[in-house]
This record gives C-alpha cells, structure tokens and sequence, in this order.
C-alpha cells in the first residue's frame, strides 16, 4: 500500500514538475548500478573461496 501511495505521489509531482521524471530515473539507474557492481563483488567473493567447479566455472573472473 505504501508502495502504491509512493508511486501516486511521484506520478502527481511528475505531472507537476516534468525536469523530475529525469532525476527519479537517474536515481534508479544509479542505486541499480551500485547493487549490480555489490552483488558482482559478493559473487566474486563466493566464487574464490568455494570449491565447486560449477561455480568457477560460470564465475570465472
């Protein structure tokens, strides 16, 4: 439900002030690009100090 009043309120002040629309997806690509560079480092992490062949070898570098 918050998520649903979040998503109204954003679309209102969208509507209201359209320059926002661009800092909002700016904002999204990058808090998504920082937990993609996090999550491949934890992978990576994974990767070197397990012994499973299968996870070396689909997370080679």
């Amino acid at each position: 439900m918050v998520f649903g009043i979040s998503l109204i309120v954003a679309g209102v002040l969208i509507a209201i002030y359209p320059p926002l629309l661009s800092l909002i997806v700016a904002s999204f690509f990058i808090i998504g690009g920082t937990f993609l560079v996090f999550l491949s480092y934890s992978y990576k992490k994974l990767a070197r100090s397990s012994d499973d062949p299968a996870m070396k070898f689909f997370i080679r570098y």
